[in-house]
C-alpha cells in the first residue's frame, strides 16, 4: 500500500500528523518573501492506494462526454480534458480524497499547489480575495492562459491538500469551450494540472495524456490538438504583482494591463526542495527522458536536433532526428508545437536533445522557461 506522493511516514515530532498515518513537512519558501504566512498542514482524511489498472475511457468531445466527465468529477474520479493551454487532469477541487488520487496518478509531489479552474469571475470570488490589481487582471484577461495566486477566501471550499497548506490559492477562469462547458456542468472548482506524469512533458494532445495516464485516470476527452501549447502565466497579487511563472499570456500584456512592470521573485525561490508558491516552480519540470541541452550551435554525435527557424547549424545532416519549433521563426507557433516536438524527439533513443537559441521575448520568455527546467539535472 502507497501513500500520497510527497508524504513520508511521521517519525519527527516536529512533522505535521495527518489523520491518515502520513505526514507532510511544511517548509519555508519564498510565500513568507512577499507577504503571507507559514503553510498550514494539508490534511487528508482518508488513505488513498495507488490505483493503475483503472479502464480509462476516451471519449469525443461532445455533449456526452461533458455529461461523463461531469459524472466521474462528482464521484471523486479523474477525467483529462483540453484547455487552451494544455490538456488538464481534473479533480472536485473540494474533494480532499479527489486531490489524492490525483497526485497519486500523476506522482506529484504533495508540496507542489495545484490551480483551481472555475466558470467566471464570480465563481472565482467564492474561492479568493480580490483587491483593485486582481479584479483589473481578471477583467482584462479572463478567461484566458493567466493564473492569478490570492488569499483564500474566508470560506474557501478548496480542499488544504489542493492547496498545499498555503493561505493562498491559485485561481484561473480558462477559455477553450470544452473545458467551460464541463466546469459548468460539474458547478465545482476543479483543479487540473498538465495531464502527465509529473515532471514529464505537458501533454498537448489526446494522445499525449494515454501515452502517460492510461490505466491510472478515469477518463479522456479528446479535443484535439490544444491551441497555446504552454501552461498559464502565473502572476501573486501580493503587495505589488509578481510574476511567478511565464506562460501562455506575454509579460508584455500583463504589463501594459498594469502600467507598470511586474515584480521577479528572490533568485533563491525556486527550488526541488522547497515548497512551492506556485505550480511548475520547481527548479527540475516539464521534463523528456532524454537530456536535453540548451542553445546548441553544432549537433554532438547521436545527438537529436529541436530547432528554430532556419536550420544553419554545424552538425545538422549527421542529426539522429530533426524536428523544428517554427521554420519560419514564429513564437506562437513554436510554443504550440514545443511540448510535441520534446514527447517527439524523446521516443528517438537519441543521445541528447540539442536545441537551438530561441529569443528571449514574448512567448519566447515561456518557452525558454520550460526548456530551462527540462534541462536542469540533465544537461
Amino acid at each position: 500500500m502507497v501513500g500520497v506522493a510527497g508524504f513520508e511516514p511521521a517519525t519527527p515530532a516536529s512533522r505535521t500528523q495527518c489523520s491518515t498515518g502520513l505526514s507532510h513537512t511544511p517548509t519555508k519558501n519564498a510565500a513568507y518573501s512577499v507577504g503571507f504566512g507559514r503553510p498550514q498542514a494539508a490534511h487528508l482524511r482518508i488513505l488513498v492506494t495507488v490505483e493503475t489498472s483503472l479502464k480509462t475511457r476516451i471519449l469525443p468531445a461532445g455533449t456526452a462526454a461533458t455529461a461523463a466527465a461531469a459524472d466521474v468529477l462528482a464521484t471523486g474520479g479523474l477525467v483529462a480534458f483540453p484547455t487552451e493551454t494544455v490538456y488538464g487532469l481534473g479533480a472536485d477541487a473540494t474533494n480532499a480524497t479527489a486531490v489524492a488520487h490525483l497526485y497519486q496518478a500523476k506522482g506529484r509531489p504533495a508540496f507542489n499547489p495545484l490551480i483551481a479552474h472555475v466558470g467566471d469571475l464570480a465563481a472565482a470570488r467564492r474561492i479568493a480575495r480580490f483587491d483593485a490589481v486582481a479584479t483589473a487582471l481578471a477583467e482584462a484577461f479572463w478567461p484566458g492562459p493567466l493564473t492569478l495566486v490570492l488569499p483564500k477566501a474566508e470560506d474557501c471550499p478548496v480542499a488544504e491538500l489542493a492547496t498545499a497548506g498555503l493561505d493562498t490559492v491559485a485561481v484561473r477562469v480558462p477559455a477553450h469551450p470544452i473545458a467551460r462547458d464541463i466546469l459548468r456542468a460539474f458547478g465545482r472548482p476543479v483543479v487540473a494540472p498538465s495531464a502527465n506524469l509529473s515532471g514529464h512533458v505537458s501533454p498537448t494532445t489526446a494522445e499525449h495524456v494515454a501515452s502517460d495516464l492510461a490505466g491510472r485516470i478515469d477518463l479522456i476527452v479528446d479535443g484535439g490538438p490544444v491551441e497555446v501549447g504552454v501552461e498559464s502565466t502565473i502572476v501573486g497579487c501580493f503587495a505589488r504583482a509578481t510574476l511567478l511563472r511565464p506562460g501562455g499570456l506575454p509579460r508584455s500584456e500583463i504589463e501594459r494591463a498594469l502600467g507598470h512592470k511586474l515584480e521577479q521573485l528572490p533568485a533563491d525561490a525556486e527550488s526541488d526542495s522547497g515548497q512551492p508558491l506556485a505550480p511548475g516552480m520547481l527548479a527540475s519540470h516539464y521534463a523528456p527522458r532524454t537530456n536535453v541541452r540548451l542553445n546548441a550551435d553544432r549537433i554532438e554525435p547521436g545527438e537529436a536536433l529541436l530547432a528554430f527557424g532556419p536550420l544553419r547549424i554545424s552538425g545538422v545532416d549527421s542529426a539522429a532526428a530533426v524536428m523544428n519549433l517554427s521554420a519560419g521563426g514564429d513564437l506562437a507557433e513554436a510554443a504550440a508545437n514545443l511540448f510535441g516536438h520534446l514527447r517527439a524527439l524523446d521516443t528517438t533513443a537519441a543521445r541528447a536533445i540539442a536545441v537551438m537559441p530561441i529569443p528571449h521575448e514574448g512567448l519566447g520568455e515561456a518557452i525558454n522557461d520550460r526548456l530551462r527546467r527540462a534541462a536542469v539535472g540533465r544537461e
